[in-house]
């Protein structure tokens, strides 16, 4: 070891308090904490996953065709896309709660059974050993366990003890529940009725004994429950496949549901595209009602005609002339029916009344344009409609969609204007010719004449009527034929568990419970205060460290003359020869011995420095410069009625006097002596410098146990009347900003031969060895023997 070091070489790098080797050492010291932290851990990671409700997923994938516009042939790309809401809004449509209450609807989910658990109740579905019907006419307790226990197949009991049941009423609307029907027994298979519920329970398991919960809920809320569960995602991002997914704690439950989902939204979809042939349908029945009655009133006419006549057939004269009449007249009629058309479809227009349209090509009307603007009208008032299933009239969307329907519905006003007008021009035309051939009809015999005019309103109703009836039947064909563009790809299927996941919590509880224990140590590493560690003290310290004292165990502070055989004692050993090779060439040696503050263990060093010395043969003095706090003489039971202070007051000339005995060999000590009412003047004067003079030439060794420097004043000014002065750290009780204080002190003062011990190491915890500091394991000397013994 060098001790001729300068302030340069003890200037270090930066580096950071956090020592990794020294950590983990500290780690491996606190394995207890890591079993104890890994088994909490690992116990919360069982009950977690014990009382999570499971939760598993089902999917499906559903196919979804993109829509085209009625008017693609006569638009250009820009504006192609009327009436399509997108692959988007049709996902929101699939998510809408109008959507999930088509499929409620359709399902027994509004009572749910439950069976006790250990840990938590189980969701059963199908099987269960009572079937339950509720009357949502009237009011029910919603949303809380209600339990059901029978004890034989006649009676069942109720009992209402549950929290947060909620009062459904028969209007739909929810109030808070008060007042709980007590536990009651009622009978299988008859209505139970009390006022705040209305069900009827069936027994289905031949088990006369047993007891189920059950839980009930209106259409309404589990509209919204599943709307919210449902997740829709696309497969691909260029694909319109869809995978539909809900978890849930029941897979059957979640199969039936999505199944029953897809193919609600399939009806609705085939509903929509139905309602136009609904609606020829039905226009073509009220022109028929009509037609059909006056068919048979002609045709029963030409019966009785012909018999009272005695007439059957036309002469080629008669036949000419009816034959170019009934043309005309069916051409006639026709025109007459369009132009009716075109008026019942005006009349809509004006009235906003859209659901009621009939497309033209339904009923033999041939007119592209008109054609294709209503059925996009028809197309953007079910876009309409099925916005408005999410969404309200104010909101972008809607607002769009009504544009379009208006700017739509003024297109088809304006050609209507001139189809209208053109039947109009037809059916002059159609007339002025019949009015022609009526010259030559009037000239025919008067009995044939009445045969023609019942003959040509029977041909006219009879033409009617069978084009009438075959485009209802086309309607009809159409209708039964058709198909909802969107399919099905995958039916629901499920049962992958999402949560809980055991070996992931376990793995996740063991991962935590190693933390723990790191994280607590590595918090109290990182806000310790105190020094700890003597490679800490060495890294920061900018003077040598000469030895390390480990911490006394017994109540003695004469360690080296009792207990010479202790790692404690070799420690102060140590500290001796050390300070040889920092003052090598010294016969006569002062040493001074402080710490910051008290506590630290200087005085304890202090004395058993001086034993040290003393049993080498050299003649040593300890002197208790320290006259605020007198410590020494209780550690040798001598009194301190006189010492350093009477001495320095010039209560006593001679200071031989006033040093006493230790009752060991070449050992005195001048102890303190009263606390005087000036310490540090007496420190001052000419009298302590006479002192330390004649000290020098009696003594070898002089140890001066000083106050603490961070403490009182006199302190310093004594570094200048001694050789070596030893700083005392104590571990876990000197701060660590005492550091920056003595390493401040020893730059801005300039003073040489400091050096520093480090005091109270706890002896069980040093396992190896380290230079001059480490190395005095506890238990190794025999007194460390025996006393661990």
């Amino acid at each position: 070891m060098n001790f001729d070091q300068n302030d340069d070489e003890f200037v270090q790098s930066e580096e950071s308090s956090f020592d990794l080797k020294s950590f983990v050492g500290k780690l491996f010291r606190i394995w207890p904490w890591f079993i104890v932290s890994v088994g909490v851990s690992l116990a919360i990671g069982f009950y977690l996953s014990k009382t999570t409700e499971p939760l598993y997923r089902v999917s499906s994938k559903f196919f979804i065709k993109e829509k085209e516009s009625a008017l693609a042939l006569f638009e250009n790309p820009a504006i192609t896309d009327v009436g399509n809401l997108g692959l988007q809004n049709e996902t929101i449509i699939l998510k809408s709660k109008p959507v999930a209450a088509l499929a409620i609807s359709q399902l027994d989910f509004d009572v749910e059974y439950f069976v006790e658990g250990t840990f938590i109740d189980q969701e059963i579905y199908k099987n269960t050993p009572v079937l339950i019907t509720v009357d949502w006419t009237n009011s029910q307790i919603i949303n809380g366990l209600v339990t059901l226990e029978w004890e034989n197949n006649e009676q069942f009991s109720l009992a209402f003890d549950d929290k947060g049941y909620t009062q459904y009423l028969s209007d739909g609307s929810y109030v808070g529940m008060k007042n709980m029907p007590e536990k009651q027994t009622y009978k299988f298979g008859e209505w139970v009725e009390n006022g705040q519920f209305r069900i009827k329970v069936d027994k289905i398991d031949p088990d006369p004994a047993g007891s189920i919960m059950y839980k009930l809920r209106d259409h309404k809320s589990l509209a919204r429950i599943y709307s919210n569960l449902l997740s829709v995602e696309p497969v691909d991002k260029n694909s319109s496949i869809l995978e539909l997914g809900i978890n849930t704690p029941n897979v059957a439950k979640g199969e039936v549901y999505l199944n029953a989902l897809m193919g609600s939204y399939l009806r609705r979809e085939l509903d929509d595209k139905n309602e136009v042939y609904t609606n020829t349908i039905t226009f073509i029945d009220n022109q028929v009602s009509g037609v059909e009655d006056s068919l048979s009133y002609f045709e029963r006419e030409l019966e009785n005609f012909r018999s009272k006549n005695r007439i059957y057939d036309l002469s080629s004269e008669g036949t000419a002339v009816f034959e170019k009449l009934s043309g005309l007249e069916t051409q006639l009629r026709n025109e007459e029916f369009k132009r009716s058309y075109y008026q019942s479809l005006r009349d809509y227009l004006l009235q906003g009344n859209y659901k009621e349209l009939v497309v033209p090509s339904g009923i033999g009307i041939d007119d592209p344009i008109l054609n294709a603007l209503i059925e996009n009208l028809l197309a953007l008032q079910v876009d309409k409609s099925r916005a408005l299933a999410t969404q309200t009239e104010m909101s972008p969307a809607v607002k769009e969609v009504n544009r379009k329907i208006e700017d739509a519905n003024k297109s088809i006003r304006e050609i209507l204007k001139n189809v209208d007008a053109n039947s109009a021009r037809v059916i002059q035309d159609l007339q002025a010719q019949i009015r022609e051939i009526d010259v030559s009809f009037r000239a025919l015999p008067q009995t044939e004449q009445s045969l023609i005019r019942i003959e040509r309103q029977f041909k006219l109703n009879e033409n009617l009527y069978t084009f009438l009836m075959e485009k209802r039947a086309e309607a009809a064909i159409t209708k039964a034929s058709n198909a909802a563009s969107n399919k099905i790809i995958e039916p629901a299927e499920g049962g992958m568990m999402i949560k809980p996941q055991p070996v992931r919590n376990y793995l996740a509880s063991f991962v935590l419970g190693m933390l723990i224990p790191v994280l607590l140590l590595f918090l109290k590493e990182f806000f310790r205060t105190k020094i700890e560690d003597v490679k800490y003290l060495e890294s920061r310290l900018k003077m040598p460290i000469l030895s390390t004292i480990l911490f006394n165990r017994t109540d003695d502070s004469l360690v080296v003359l009792k207990h010479g055989k202790s790692g404690l004692s070799e420690g102060f050993r140590s500290l001796r020869a050390n300070l040889k090779f920092a003052v090598p060439n010294e016969d006569q040696i002062t040493i001074m011995v402080t710490s910051t503050i008290s506590g630290e263990g200087k005085t304890f060093c202090a004395i058993n420095l001086a034993s040290v010395y003393s049993l080498t043969g050299k003649r040593t003095i300890l002197v208790g410069c320290d006259m605020r706090k007198p410590k020494i003489f209780p550690d040798f039971s001598i009194p301190n009625d006189q010492g350093l202070s009477t001495y320095l007051s010039g209560q006593e000339k001679d200071w031989k006097k006033v040093v006493k005995r230790s009752g060991y060999d070449n050992f005195d000590i001048l102890v303190s002596g009263p606390i005087p009412p000036n310490p540090a003047e007496l420190l001052f004067n000419d009298r302590f410098n006479t002192l330390m003079q004649e000290l020098k030439e009696n003594y070898d060794v002089i140890i001066l146990d000083t106050p603490p420097v961070g403490l009182v004043s006199e302190t310093l000014d004594l570094l200048s009347k001694v050789d070596v002065t030893v700083f005392v750290f104590r571990q876990n009780y000197s701060q660590r900003s005492f550091i920056d204080g003595i390493n401040g002190l020893k730059i801005s003062k300039g003073i040489k031969n400091i050096y520093s011990v480090f005091n109270g190491v706890d002896g069980k915890k040093v396992t190896y060895g380290y230079g001059y500091t480490y190395g005095y394991g506890y238990g190794y000397y025999d007194d460390d023997k025996k006393k661990s013994s």
